[in-house]
């Protein structure tokens, strides 16, 4: 029987999902595939591969959160303060 991780490594080698999708691909709460994301990340770089994300995104001003080291969704746009954030793409390439 294969753990959750490896089952989010085996579908993010796959394709290309946010957190909402591995979530509910898995049947498990959001906010538990941000903590396994972060031992991904160093389970993936020890295989020699990498953990590459499309950053999140402020749906009204378009401001991107590409220097973002937290796999969680942020609250709020730092430049128009909006909360309509965009969901980020995570891949195992």
């Amino acid at each position: 029987m294969k753990t959750i991780r490896k089952k989010i490594i085996e579908h993010l080698m796959e394709t290309p999902s946010t957190c909402e999708e591995i979530s509910q691909l898995l049947r498990i709460k959001e906010k538990e595939v941000y903590d396994h994301l972060f031992h991904i990340d160093k389970t993936v770089k020890a295989n020699g591969k990498r953990l590459k994300v499309i950053p999140y995104y402020c749906v009204k001003c378009g401001y991107i959160f590409k220097n973002r080291k937290q796999f969680s969704k942020p609250g709020r746009c730092p430049v128009c303060k909006n909360q309509r954030i965009g969901e980020a793409v995570f891949e195992i390439t």
